[in-house]
């Protein structure tokens, strides 16, 4: 079983690129955005919690989505593999990730890291707000959730450096051309 983190800035292409790889590899596919927008459907109450960081720009708390995601984790397996997507987003939850998949007798396979010039992803995510009507792809909340990756996000590419596990990865261009080096490294590891 393979557990793939699928990592970049809002807007890199990380919902897109899973869709198409959990096509070709049967895997399963954790969106934290997908499920937290699910809960606040719902009026869960973690739903209108996590409605009131996400208003903010903020991240979700890190024992919060670390239970919601093993939760979801465990409903899914056993599966050829797992993509978690939006997850993690810092240092501590990369560590509770590892310590959740530990408890399982498993680990992260590989971090697939989307590498987008920030014009495009303000360009991509202005245009999806357009098209989907999300509230948070806005001017505003679109620079807010672009300084919280950079300062809370972004360093997670050096702890993955340091586990061995990051593959970066160019996330502009043609999607199949993309999806084939990801697809590269998922076949390697």
């Amino acid at each position: 079983m393979k557990n793939l983190v699928i990592f970049g800035a809002p807007g890199s292409g990380k919902g897109t690129q899973s869709d198409l790889l959990v096509a070709k590899y049967g895997f399963r596919h954790i969106s934290t955005g997908d499920v937290l927008r699910a809960e606040i459907k719902q009026g869960t109450e973690l739903g209108r919690t996590a409605q009131q960081f996400i208003d903010k720009g903020q991240l979700i708390p890190d024992e919060l989505m670390i239970e919601i995601l093993a939760n979801v984790y465990d409903s899914l397996c056993p599966c050829e593999g797992v993509i978690f997507d939006g997850f993690p987003r810092t240092i501590p939850q990369a560590e509770a990730l590892k310590k959740m998949l530990a408890e399982r007798g498993t680990e992260v396979s590989a971090v697939l890291q989307l590498e987008v010039p920030e014009e495009m992803l303000t360009e991509r995510l202005l245009n999806r707000g357009k098209t989907s009507g999300r509230a948070d792809d806005n001017a505003e909340t679109i620079r807010k959730r672009l300084e919280v990756y950079h300062s809370q996000t972004a360093p997670l590419a050096a702890w993955y450096t340091a586990e061995g596990k990051l593959h970066a990865i160019k996330g502009y261009g043609a999607l199949e051309e993309i999806n084939a080096a990801l697809c590269g490294v998922i076949d390697n590891v």
